[in-house]
């Protein structure tokens, strides 16, 4: 591993969990269109068939509440954008608040299995969101259920563990000065990892993201889970894959981001 990759810093939602952030933004934005903001919304170019998950990745995937929420209300030329952002943002909480809570969302496979597979290998990991949410996610994942499910078997995962447990470093939730696309996320990430950037390499379902972590001098593994391949491409990535199984753990170690043989 002395030339390989020392730290590996993951997204959250999208990457590692299929949360229900895209649902709460939607239904919320819904809720206010034929409710409290009925009287303008035949102003807007707003109807609910238009948010798609395409638009969430594209204008709103990896940013904080409230910047989120005034770019999904400008992408539908909502008036008063900037105001009305706080409200929607709220109402997008209190709804993903409940759909937490009732474990409405599920870990994907291929990250678990990824993310194990990658500290087996002794490669530190951290998990870097901008959403305040991903500490719960994180939390409720249990590693040990999953290992056991599989049968798969790694001594550093103990009865109990959660995703959380095995975390070198958690950055998530932050109030950073600049959000995604800056790197400001995910080079205090490695500073806690304690790994340089170019010996660290990110892991990103958002073009966004992916910007964020080639602005910071880093390695972009683009995971395209919604038919956005050629978006993340173009953003920068260093490799594009639809599944994390796709990777070539002997690449890591070498420091590169290489397809896994078929």
């Amino acid at each position: 591993m002395a030339n390989g990759f020392r730290g590996a810093i993951f997204d959250v939602d999208g990457v590692l969990v299929d949360s229900p952030h895209e649902q709460a933004w939607r239904d919320g934005l819904q809720q206010l269109m034929e409710n409290e903001w009925s009287d303008i919304r035949g102003q807007t170019s707003y109807s609910p068939e238009k948010f798609t998950p395409k638009v969430y990745q594209a204008e709103m995937s990896g940013m904080p509440r409230y910047e989120g929420a005034q770019a999904a209300l400008e992408y539908f030329d909502v008036p008063d954008a900037e105001e009305r952002a706080q409200e929607y943002g709220d109402k997008k909480q209190t709804m993903i608040v409940d759909l937490i809570e009732a474990k409405e969302f599920h870990a994907y496979p291929d990250a678990l299995r990824f993310i194990l597979a990658v500290k087996e290998a002794g490669i530190l990991v951290a998990a870097a969101s901008s959403s305040k949410n991903a500490g719960a996610f994180l939390r409720l994942v249990r590693l040990d259920e999953f290992a056991e499910q599989k049968g798969l078997s790694y001594g550093f995962v103990e009865p109990g563990y959660t995703l959380l447990d095995i975390l070198d470093a958690d950055v998530s939730g932050r109030d950073f000065e600049q959000g995604k696309p800056h790197p400001m996320i995910f080079l205090t990430a490695a500073e806690e990892l304690g790994t340089s950037p170019e010996n660290s390499f990110v892991i990103e379902d958002a073009a966004n993201g992916v910007q964020a972590a080639k602005a910071g001098e880093m390695a972009a593994l683009g995971l395209a889970r919604a038919d956005d391949e050629q978006a993340l491409a173009d953003a920068g990535a260093d490799i594009v894959v639809t599944t994390l199984d796709d990777i070539s753990l002997d690449g890591l170690a070498e420091g590169r981001l290489d397809k896994a043989s078929s």
